[in-house]
């Protein structure tokens, strides 16, 4: 999912210069991070005996975060490439 963003980063490259553009930037980036901090709390998920359920619904929703931004940095993207 981390190239996802980087690609839709590098997609968003193809239009203008301008608030969206740079507004997709920054939520792609942000996104990216999201995406990691699910995988790490995924991983976690896996290695703690005692802990490990409640690393896993973390990262159930961190993961379900991210996608949601994933979404509105495409939609905000589909609107700034004319």
């Amino acid at each position: 999912m981390i190239g996802v963003c980087l690609t839709t980063l590098y997609i968003s490259l193809l239009g203008p210069v301008g608030t969206r553009r740079v507004v997709v930037d920054k939520l792609m980036a942000v996104d990216a991070l999201v995406f990691l901090a699910s995988a790490v709390l995924s991983f976690m998920s896996m290695r703690s005996r005692r802990f490990g359920t409640h690393f896993e619904g973390y990262a159930e929703t961190v993961f379900i975060a991210g996608l949601g931004l994933l979404a509105l940095g495409a939609v905000v993207l589909a609107f700034a490439i004319t």
